[in-house]
């Protein structure tokens, strides 16, 4: 499995960015994928995990009512993390994961893609 994140960018605070995770190989649908950050300096973070069918999601509470995770089981195996209202603490590089344990900041994620930068200016 391996998966690929993009969308990255220079963004004002209070403005918007969707990422995508590329997820390809075998068995899209067997993996939960979980989206999680590292700013410079800092340790990693989990932002918000989606089940294998999409219908249960798990935010950190600093993103919560800002950022929404989906997928797309049906065409392109694709994850998304929809960003609104961003703030500068935002600003750190994205990664994202899959898991067969779960989609929680607990879980154990067995593939991670390289990271999309995110920059938030104030």
């Amino acid at each position: 499995v391996q998966l690929q994140a993009s969308g990255g960018g220079l963004v004002q605070a209070g403005g918007s960015l969707r990422l995508s995770c590329a997820v390809s190989g075998r068995g899209f649908n067997m993996y939960s994928v979980g989206w999680f950050r590292q700013a410079s300096g800092k340790e990693r973070e989990f932002v918000a995990g989606i089940s294998r069918s999409g219908y249960s999601t798990y935010y950190a509470d600093s993103v919560k009512g800002r950022f929404t995770i989906s997928r797309d089981n049906a065409a392109k195996d694709t994850v998304y993390l929809q960003m609104n209202s961003l703030k500068p603490e935002d600003t750190a590089a994205y990664h994202c994961a899959a898991s067969t344990s779960g989609w929680g900041p607990l879980s154990q994620y067995d593939y991670w893609g390289q990271g999309t930068q995110v920059t938030v200016s104030s």
